[in-house]
């Protein structure tokens, strides 16, 4: 099963709404959501200070600021059948 992950802050409206639309797109598709709090770990608030929300599929990061889910969906889709084929 794919793993995307959401790196996230408190207080941050553009995360909010990006977990909103994972949790929406993972109704529809099978992946393990892992959210993390930059701040929490001193090398991901390094990292990713500006750039949250960024959303990352298998390690691969793919998108900041927004879900692209039309994007997305193609690579979960693409993912799977990778897998199953």
């Amino acid at each position: 099963m794919s793993v995307v992950t959401l790196y996230t802050r408190p207080d941050c409206h553009l995360c909010e709404q990006a977990l909103r639309d994972l949790r929406e797109l993972r109704a529809e598709l099978p992946f393990a959501l892992v959210v993390l709090d930059i701040e929490q770990d001193e090398d991901l608030h390094r990292a990713y200070f500006e750039r949250i929300p960024v959303i990352a599929l298998d390690g691969e990061e793919l998108f900041e600021y927004f879900v692209e889910r039309d994007a997305l969906r193609a690579r979960l889709h693409a993912v799977a059948n990778t897998a199953a084929g």
